[in-house]
């Protein structure tokens, strides 16, 4: 059980490295631009990080309250989670 949770924990602080990154381009077309479309992709990219961090939070302070079986699946949302920004950091750095 624990190991599933230290994995997830992982997989959250990569999604928040690789959020940072995004925050960061995404400033700096803002800087640069001042349009709003990289402003609304820094919303959105903080809302995930926030979303990352109380899971983080959540799993060091509750850990628990959380049922062995529900550990694989919050591991597996994690997993897509970071696919699925790797994809749009790599398509934002093109």
């Amino acid at each position: 059980m624990e190991v599933l949770m230290t994995a997830s924990t992982i997989v959250s602080g990569a999604n928040m490295v690789a959020l940072g990154v995004l925050i960061g381009v995404f400033a700096k077309m803002y800087s640069k631009t001042k349009a709003q479309l990289p402003l609304g992709m820094i919303f959105f990219a903080g809302l995930l990080f926030l979303h990352n961090v109380i899971g983080v939070y959540a799993y060091f302070t509750m850990m628990e309250l959380y049922g062995s079986a529900l550990l694989p699946y919050l591991l597996a949302v994690h997993v897509a989670e970071f696919a699925g920004i790797l994809i749009f950091l790599r398509i934002t750095l093109q």
